[in-house]
């Protein structure tokens, strides 16, 4: 029988997956608007593609992180406080994406634009990257002692399996991205966006076959672990085959896929271990152990099993009110800077 640690570990997953496939493909557009588009109108246009969603899909984070803190106390005080410098690193990122959505049209300055713009697109970058190298740390391992205190420095937190678990989180947020504006724009801005989800297919394939390589070695095995980590490439693979078929609508649920099942294959890997220990297997912190009490974990449960179904169908709401393509905004006429 599954216990309830157990179930909320799968549950923590779930909202992980969610953010990622959610706020994957705005951490994309956002990263790329400046690049694909040619002018301010096209830059307004990929902004909009996400302008109504993208804040509702950094609840999925906020959400994950406080599943974390209430249902494994353990994990969070270890795992939060050994990243800290890149935990207050991606704080400022997602600040500085809201500020920049908010203010670059508050001005026609040109100068004012270009900056918030920036802002964006580095921003949108340090997210995926930074969380992926969270994400990997915890199967790849990190120092920490029998009383779970990290003992390592900020150098400690970049692994190697690590830096490549967030590097390719970033290029399948670059691909998904590309797939989105593909799917949700029309005109010259959709044309280039196919052809740039079509150039970064290829290396997202490549990185996650080298991700899935380097999963089931460092993991403990297992058929239903190693189908996990299949699923990426798999789904990877299949986005280049539907892009160079111009599916937009299938070309993004691939990529949905493929972001979403990397996320699943690194929960999957890990369990029942919740944060690996490089110091000793015996420092390890386990699903059991992390987890808080019967009771609190209960009354967690009848709370999600309420709310949970509201948030998904508002959101799902949400989405279909706003499911047709963006057309570019005509220029303004009055220009400064």
């Amino acid at each position: 029988m599954v216990s309830l640690a157990e179930t909320w570990f799968v549950v923590v997953a779930v909202f992980w997956v969610g953010f990622f496939v959610l706020e994957g493909f705005d951490f994309g557009v956002g990263m790329l608007h400046s690049f694909l588009a040619r002018d301010e109108g096209e830059r307004r246009q990929a902004i909009a593609a996400i302008g109504p969603v993208w804040d509702g899909n950094e609840v999925w984070l906020i959400v994950g992180g406080a599943a974390i803190f209430a249902a494994f106390p353990d994990w969070y005080a270890t795992w939060f406080s050994a990243g800290y410098l890149a935990l207050m690193l991606v704080l400022v990122a997602l600040i500085v994406r809201g500020i920049s959505f908010e203010w670059r049209t508050k001005h026609e300055s040109r100068r004012w634009r270009s900056t918030f713009s920036a802002m964006l697109t580095i921003g949108s970058a340090l997210i995926p990257l930074l969380l992926g190298v969270a994400l990997g740390d915890l199967l790849a391992g990190l120092p920490i002692d029998a009383s779970g205190e990290f003992t390592g420095s900020f150098v400690d937190l970049l692994t190697p399996y690590g830096v490549l678990v967030g590097v390719t989180l970033l290029v399948l947020c670059l691909l998904h991205g590309a797939t989105f504006l593909a799917l949700k724009t029309e005109g010259a801005l959709r044309e280039r966006a196919h052809a740039c989800a079509g150039r970064w297919a290829w290396p997202a394939l490549v990185l996650t076959v080298a991700f899935a390589v380097w999963t089931v070695t460092i993991s403990d095995g297992g058929a239903w672990r190693i189908a996990a980590v299949c699923v990426p490439p798999v789904a990877a693979l299949a986005s280049v085959v539907l892009l160079r078929g111009r599916r937009d609508g299938r070309s993004f649920a691939a990529t949905a896929v493929t972001v979403g099942g990397m996320v699943a294959a690194l929960f999957a890997n890990a369990f029942p271990t919740v944060m690996v220990s490089s110091t000793s297997p015996a420092n390890d912190l386990t699903v059991s152990g992390a987890a808080s009490g019967h009771y609190a974990l209960t009354v967690m449960t009848v709370v999600a099993a309420v709310l949970f179904p509201v948030v998904l169908l508002y959101q799902g709401w949400t989405y279909w009110v706003f499911r047709h393509r963006v057309a570019a905004p005509a220029e303004p006429t009055t220009r400064t800077g």
